[in-house]
């Protein structure tokens, strides 16, 4: 066995450690704890897969741990006995590289502790596997009380249900091709790893981690049908002046790019300058020829050059992500019921600061990745409410149990007649 495959699960142990403290994203953590301890390219699949299974199942694993071990453990011998029971009870992973190499990224002190608890569980494989299915929605599905509560006031318990289950699988790659590109289309569907996405022109299915060329040649921009609809209701067209406000790391930027036929302007802001060169990138891999960068925090008011100069704005606003936890794998752990309100008043000021940069007859897309209402439906409502001269033309809201894409909201607004 390789020198460097002992490192994987110490690099996933460092970077649940580094994560639970609130270091950053969790996708951030993994490239960074990977380069620390070794972990090469080719292996980087296997820490990925380790570190998500250990937050999808989070809860089920400290249920086990309690079972299996009497007493209490410090943060880092329960992240160690995380890793080693998702690998030999999610993942499949073969026991004896399991247990070894679990092992043998535990300090000398708690290795036996950690080898013993190991051994257990493969002992009592069967019945741990079988009691999952007694376990409280929460704790099968490994969501916080609050949000479960939550969506099945909300949508149901059936529904609410799916939503659980349907976070807790891994996402599929899903592709957009560039149609800005001639002969991307016929070089990515001639691939044996890629299929149509059915009813969705253009969008493929693609098994693995797509050919690197691809991106760096702007065959596929990798995205959710669901970031199609905000931009579908925006309807930009070849000559008009938009704005993508909050525009990194610029998938949307792009579909508007292609649907303008590379046609007119495009400004891009984003209040991350960070977040900026790889916003470019993309645009510069994608062929994107008509957009422009550069950094602004919409809850400030906008540059007076700003007002009246755009024919269609995209507000993409920063909110709570419910709509996309299976891809955002650690956001669930981190969001509290009182963020959703406070999210309120961020998109809230966003919208009110791009009001005065619509020209005559120009349009305005809100839209985020949540699927709650404070954030969608009642938010358009409560801003209609205080705005009478707006209207609501067009809303539309994405639902991962009922759509199978990620969840998503978009409201186009105008000035009334």
């Amino acid at each position: 066995m390789p020198q460097q495959t002992p490192n994987i699960r110490r690099a996933a142990v460092s970077a649940l450690r580094a994560w639970s403290k609130g270091h950053t994203y969790m996708d951030s953590l993994i490239e960074r704890h990977a380069t620390r301890n070794g972990v090469t390219r080719q292996d980087r699949a296997l820490l990925q897969s380790i570190v998500y299974s250990v937050l999808r199942n989070r809860r089920v694993l400290d249920v086990w741990i309690g079972k299996l071990r009497k007493g209490k453990l410090d943060h880092e011998t329960r992240d160690i006995l995380r890793v080693g029971l998702s690998q030999l009870l999610f993942l499949g992973i073969a026991d004896h590289a399991a247990v070894n190499e679990t092992v043998n990224c535990a300090k000398s002190s708690v290795r036996g502790l950690i080898n013993a608890v190991m051994r257990q569980a493969i002992a009592r494989r069967s019945k741990l596997l079988s009691d999952v299915d007694e376990m409280s929605p929460p704790v099968r599905y490994s969501h916080p009380d609050w949000l479960w509560n939550r969506w099945r006031r909300r949508f149901g318990k059936k529904d609410a249900l799916d939503l659980l289950a349907w976070n807790n699988q891994p996402a599929s790659t899903i592709g957009r091709i560039n149609p800005l590109v001639p002969q991307a289309s016929e070089i990515v569907m001639e691939h044996e790893k890629t299929t149509p996405v059915e009813g969705l022109d253009g969008f493929v299915k693609i098994d693995g981690t797509p050919p690197g060329e691809w991106m760096k040649n702007g065959y596929v921009y990798i995205q959710d049908p669901a970031t199609c609809h905000c931009v579908n209701l925006l309807a930009p067209k070849p000559g008009e002046c938009v704005l993508d406000a909050c525009a990194a790391p610029g998938g949307k930027t792009a579909l508007m790019g292609a649907a303008m036929q590379n046609r007119g302007e495009i400004l891009c802001t984003d209040s991350n300058g960070k977040r900026l060169p790889r916003l470019n990138e993309n645009l510069n891999n994608l062929g994107i020829k008509i957009a422009s960068v550069m950094a602004h925090d919409w809850t400030k008011p906008a540059p007076v050059e700003w007002h009246g100069k755009f024919d269609a704005i995209l507000l993409d606003v920063p909110c709570s992500n419910t709509g996309v936890l299976r891809r955002r794998v650690d956001a669930r752990w981190r969001l509290r019921a009182e963020h959703i309100t406070e999210l309120s008043s961020i998109q809230n000021a966003i919208l009110e600061n791009a009001l005065p940069c619509l020209g005559e007859g120009g349009r305005i897309v809100y839209s985020t990745c949540s699927i709650e209402s404070e954030e969608n439906e009642t938010f358009i409502e409560n801003f209609l409410s205080k705005h009478p001269e707006w209207q609501l033309v067009q809303s539309h809201q994405a639902l991962p149990f009922r759509d199978k894409t990620d969840g998503a909201y978009a409201a186009r607004i105008e000035r009334s007649k």
